[in-house]
């Protein structure tokens, strides 16, 4: 069994590549060349650790996963834009050459919500499901038992406990600007729902997807920026 100790580096290196690679000062690495090597970097990342992944799959039909985080990331487009709103200002914004949105589209729209969603509904809520379980059992060290005998692979599709749901939304929250942290948590519970009545990663990535297209289109369509 690999446990989940030696899971870490497959689940985090793709997540900390794009962080690091976004860190980036401009003056040093323009955003469109940032982006680029983000499109390069992660996916390549997650080529090489993918025979660690969980499945994606679950016992339900994929089809029904598909349309359910269609309509789901929809709504999470709605809740987005709703909740980060009043925490932002056009005059803020500055419009993105069309190569660069491009780039930028690429990015939110095929990487971010498949490295993200295994990250976080895949990776941290699980293991904080398998703390949980052993802290309500009363073990002596819960954390250390879930990272050296357990492995997230033994978590039943649908599984889920509220400090897995809350601190998973916590640590998604947490990759955001503090500006999108009310939106970010709300997602982030969205997602969490997911999970649970879908009992797949399947509809989160495409709910996440979704949400990110329509965002960019949006933006760009109507010029309002500051929510990208």
């Amino acid at each position: 069994m690999i446990t989940n100790r030696q899971l870490i580096l497959p689940y985090a290196a793709p997540y900390l590549a794009y962080v690091g690679i976004a860190s980036v000062p401009p003056s040093v690495l323009p955003p469109h060349l940032s982006y680029l090597c983000r499109l390069v970097v992660v996916p390549l990342l997650m080529v090489w650790a993918w025979r660690w992944y969980c499945s994606l799959t679950g016992p339900r039909p994929l089809v029904g996963s598909i349309v359910t985080g269609t309509l789901a990331g929809l709504a999470g487009l709605v809740l987005w834009l709703g909740l980060l709103a009043p925490f932002v200002h056009a005059d803020d914004a500055t419009p993105w050459t069309v190569p660069g949105f491009i780039l930028r589209l690429l990015s939110a729209g095929l990487v971010v919500p498949l490295f993200e969603e295994l990250m976080m509904r895949g990776f941290i809520f699980r293991l904080v499901l398998q703390w949980d379980q052993g802290r309500r059992d009363s073990q002596a060290e819960p954390l250390l038992t879930a990272l050296d005998q357990r492995s997230i692979n033994e978590i039943a599709p649908g599984a889920w406990s509220w400090p897995a749901v809350i601190i998973s939304t916590l640590a998604f929250a947490s990759g955001h600007a503090v500006a999108e942290w009310p939106a970010a948590v709300a997602y982030g519970l969205l997602m969490a729902w997911l999970w649970v009545r879908r009992q797949d990663l399947i509809a989160c990535i495409t709910a996440h997807a979704v949400t990110n297209i329509a965002l960019a289109l949006f933006v760009y369509l109507t010029g309002f920026w500051q929510f990208w």
